[in-house]
C-alpha cells in the first residue's frame, strides 16, 4: 500500500491517494492572506489508523515550505490535530 497526498489546487483540497485512489480530502478556501481548513474526511470504509492525520500534517507542512499563508481552522478534526501538535500552531500566527 501506498499513501500520498497531493494539493489540488483547481478542486481547493489535499487529497490522500492509497495506491493512487482518492481516500480523503482536506477541503479548503483561499481569502486574502489565509488558507482556510473547511473540511476533512477519509472514506470509512478504506480508512485504516493514522490516515487522517498523515493528511493535515502533510498539507500543513506545504502549506508551511511553499507559502506564506496564514492557517485558520474552522475544520474540528484540524483544530483537535492543531492541538495535539502545538508546533504547527505558528501557521496560525503568521
Amino acid at each position: 500500500m501506498t499513501l500520498t497526498v497531493e494539493n489540488q489546487p483547481d478542486q481547493s483540497r489535499y487529497a490522500l491517494l492509497k495506491d493512487g485512489e482518492v481516500v480523503g480530502i482536506a477541503e479548503y478556501e483561499l481569502r486574502d492572506d489565509a488558507i482556510v481548513f473547511v473540511h476533512t474526511e477519509v472514506d470509512p470504509e478504506k480508512r485504516e489508523r493514522g490516515m487522517a492525520s498523515q493528511l493535515v500534517q502533510t498539507a500543513l507542512d506545504d502549506v508551511r515550505d511553499n507559502t506564506s499563508l496564514r492557517l485558520v481552522a474552522t475544520c474540528p478534526y484540524v483544530r483537535r490535530w492543531l492541538v495535539d501538535h502545538p508546533e504547527y500552531r505558528e501557521l496560525q500566527r503568521r
